[in-house]
C-alpha cells in the first residue's frame, strides 16, 4: 500500500510501535519527514475510541470556511472527551520518545555571574478526530508550522538538518482504513528541508495509506493535506494530534477546551503532557507555583508545592 514517488524523493520508512525503535524513527523523520507506524492500536482500543467520538461527530456541523470539505466531521478536546485517545495515542511510549528527542528545548542564560541552563519539554498542541465523508475535495497542502511563524528560510540536505529546526510533530492515527480513493492523508516528503518560500507541488505527494491502527508521523513543516475522498460509501476515520515546543503556545487552547475535573483524572506525567508544568526557567507558572495546583484543592496541593525560583 505505498505510493509510488519520482525516483529523486525521499523513502518514506515504515517502522513497528516498539519504543526502542526511536533512534530509527528519528533519523527517517530527519531523511523524509514522515513515517508509517505498523500495528499501533489494537481493533478493540480503536472500538473503544470510536465509542467515545461518535456521538460527538455526529453532532458537528459542516465547515463553513474552505480550509475543511464541508464533507468533513471534527472532534476537538479529546483530553475532555476520551481518555483513551489520550493514553493511547498522544502519551504512546514511541511518540513521545520521538517528540522528547526532537521538540525539547535546552536554554543556557546568565544570571549574575551564573550561568543557567533550563530545559522545556514538549507539550500538547492539538487533538482532532476527522471523519471525512464521500464527496470531500482535497484539501490544499499547507504546512501546519505555520502557525508558530516557523521561520526556515535557507533550503538544507538531511546531513545539515538540526534538531530545533521544526516546532511540532503530528501523529495520525487510521480508525478505519484509509486509502488514495477515501482521502487518505498525502505529505510531499523532503518538504520540511525546502525553505518556505517554496510553494507545494501535488505531483510530488505521497498518500498515506494505512491498515486500520496503522499511524502516520510526520514534522509539522511538511506539505501535507486530506485528500478527496472518491468513494461512494467509505468514511475515513482519522485520529489525529500534535505535539509542540514547551514554551510555544498551543494550537488548542488545552485550558479551556478540557474541563479541570477531566484533566485531574489523568496521571501527572499525561497532565504535564497536555499542558499543566512550567516550561524551565519559569514560564507559565500560576502564582509563581507549578500550574498543576489549579487541578486540585489548597489542602491536596500544599504538600506539591514547587519551588521556582
Amino acid at each position: 500500500m505505498v505510493a509510488r514517488l519520482p525516483a529523486d524523493s525521499p523513502k518514506v520508512e515504515e517502522f513497528t510501535a516498539d519504543p526502542a525503535n526511536s533512534p530509527q524513527v528519528v533519523q527517517a523523520l530527519i531523511r523524509s519527514g514522515g513515517v508509517i507506524i505498523r500495528n499501533l492500536l489494537s481493533q478493540s482500543t480503536m472500538n473503544a475510541i470510536e465509542s467515545d467520538v461518535r456521538p460527538y461527530i455526529l453532532a458537528d456541523k459542516p465547515w463553513t470556511g474552505d480550509f475543511f470539505p464541508p464533507e468533513t466531521r471534527r472532534v476537538y478536546g479529546l483530553a475532555g472527551k476520551s481518555p483513551i485517545f489520550i493514553k493511547s495515542i498522544v502519551a504512546d511510549p514511541l511518540y513521545q520518545s520521538i517528540c522528547d528527542t526532537l521538540l525539547t528545548s535546552v536554554y543556557s542564560a546568565w544570571t549574575g555571574q551564573k550561568l543557567e541552563t533550563s530545559k522545556s519539554p514538549p507539550q500538547l498542541n492539538n487533538t482532532i478526530v476527522f471523519s471525512i465523508n464521500p464527496g470531500a475535495r482535497n484539501q490544499e497542502l499547507h504546512r501546519d508550522d505555520m502557525l508558530h511563524h516557523n521561520h526556515a528560510l535557507t533550503a538544507i540536505t538531511p546531513e545539515e538538518y538540526k534538531i530545533g529546526r521544526d516546532t511540532g510533530i503530528g501523529f495520525f492515527v487510521a480508525g478505519k482504513k484509509a486509502t488514495k480513493a477515501n482521502g487518505a492523508t498525502r505529505f510531499i516528503p523532503g518538504s520540511h528541508l525546502w525553505d518556505q518560500s517554496e510553494p507545494p507541488n501535488e505531483e510530488l505527494a505521497f498518500h498515506a495509506e494505512m491498515n486500520a491502527g496503522d499511524a502516520f508521523m510526520m514534522l509539522s513543516s511538511c506539505y501535507h493535506g486530506g485528500s478527496a475522498n472518491t468513494t461512494e460509501d467509505e468514511e475515513r476515520l482519522l485520529y489525529s494530534c500534535f505535539m509542540t515546543k514547551g514554551y510555544l503556545r498551543q494550537e488548542e487552547n488545552q485550558y479551556l477546551a478540557n474541563p479541570l475535573k477531566k484533566v485531574r483524572e489523568y496521571s501527572e506525567a499525561i497532565q504535564k503532557i497536555i499542558g499543566y508544568q512550567v516550561s524551565a526557567p519559569f514560564l507559565g507558572w500560576l502564582d509563581l507555583d507549578d500550574p498543576r495546583k489549579a487541578l486540585y484543592s489548597k489542602d491536596e496541593w500544599k504538600d506539591n508545592a514547587v519551588d521556582l525560583f
